[in-house]
């Protein structure tokens, strides 16, 4: 067998390995929560943080969930800048609707980064009333045993907890292509950190202590970074503490999607990781199939099997593998799947080199800059 022979099946066989063991390290932590019902006994009141911005998708299933969780003792503080915003009178007729809920409306906009979600939460944060705070975008579906699942992954070593989301509902193609960045991607991928003992925050759900938080500059701190959750994780570290992740992660409900949406979405989330952990980034230029895929190719001319083969063959364990976890996960799997997850890793590329090409992105409207790091204007 020659050099070439070898490196190239060297390649293929490290990049379709590690796939693998991400897989069935996600499968194992998503399956054993569900297997174990991992679910809190403890019932410490706690203060649920909502930053709101506008109508979207399935904003009144979502916002609703927060209404009608199990859990004995919580506030909900339902957070936005503006009173003009549209999402003000959903709020003000669920907060009518649930009377029995603590939950207020609190209006106002603070800046202390070039976050605007970070800003919206000051008000938050300064109102809640309990030493454990949620913080739970509006997306975000909440399942009645939210917060005790929560409280479940919580240790003695942990400064947070946290939620990748898991993209549910998808209505188009384009929304599939959502939900394979989402799940069987960045969520397996997070999981394999997490059990590696390299967890980092993802601001779609997070669960502080006050303590703690306070204990690393308190909310103002997570202005340190553009994205408060990429603060959080550098601030928890430096606390000697791990972020860790739920069990079970929580889902969001997409609906109709756009590419371009999805596209600059993706653009602005992996500039992010560009910026603040850039060696953790750095190998995601090899996380698809494309790079295995193409030595698994050059791997059967070299060594005179049969080309078609060994590709079919190489492209159905990777994506099965996927769809199982998928399934065993209960996330999101339809027959588009698997051409939804194709285009995703013949994008990752793209996006990776699409990263180093800029640092300017628009989350929400907001033009931002992936270096301000300003805390005030």
């Amino acid at each position: 067998m020659t050099l070439s022979i070898a490196s190239t099946g060297a390649v293929c066989a490290i990049l379709a390995v590690a796939h693998l063991v991400s897989i069935l390290i996600a499968l194992a932590r998503v399956r054993a929560a569900i297997g174990a019902n991992a679910i809190s006994k403890r019932f410490d009141p706690v203060s649920i943080l909502r930053p709101m911005c506008g109508v979207e998708n399935f904003a009144e299933d979502t916002l609703r969930s927060a209404f009608v969780l199990d859990y004995p003792h919580y506030e909900l503080l339902l957070c936005v800048a503006q009173s003009t915003d549209p999402v003000v009178p959903l709020t003000r007729r669920l907060i009518a609707a649930h009377p029995h809920v603590a939950a207020r409306l609190l209006i106002g906009n603070e800046r202390i980064s070039g976050n605007p979600k970070l800003n919206n939460l000051v008000k938050g944060w300064a109102a809640a009333r309990h030493d454990w705070i949620v913080m739970g975008d509006s997306n975000v579906l909440m399942p009645p045993d939210y917060v005790e699942r929560l409280l479940a992954a919580w240790r003695p070593d942990t400064g947070l907890v946290c939620s990748p989301p898991i993209g549910c509902a998808p209505d188009g193609l384009w929304a599939e292509l959502e939900c394979a960045f989402l799940n069987t991607y960045q969520a397996r991928w997070q999981y394999a950190a997490d059990a590696l003992g390299f967890g980092f925050a993802q601001g779609k759900t997070m669960l502080w202590r006050c303590d703690l938080l306070d204990a690393g500059g308190g909310l103002r701190a997570l202005a340190a970074e553009v994205a408060e959750d990429a603060a959080a994780t550098k601030l928890v570290r430096g606390l000697g503490l791990r972020v860790r992740l739920v069990g079970s992660p929580f889902p969001q409900p997409l609906g109709a999607r756009s590419l371009r949406d999805v596209w600059q979405r993706q653009v602005r989330w992996a500039r992010l990781r560009r910026d603040t952990f850039k060696l953790f980034f750095l190998p995601e230029i090899a996380a698809g199939a494309v790079l295995p895929l193409a030595a698994s190719v050059a791997f059967a001319a070299e060594s005179g099997w049969p080309v078609a083969g060994v590709a079919a063959a190489f492209a159905a364990a990777w994506y099965g593998a996927e769809a199982l976890l998928a399934h065993a996960a209960g996330w999101h799997l339809s027959c588009r799947a698997p051409l939804a997850w194709m285009l995703r890793d013949i994008l990752l590329p793209v996006l990776w080199v699409k990263s180093w090409m800029g640092n300017d992105f628009v989350w929400r409207g907001h033009a931002m800059h992936v270096a301000d790091r300003s805390s005030s204007a």
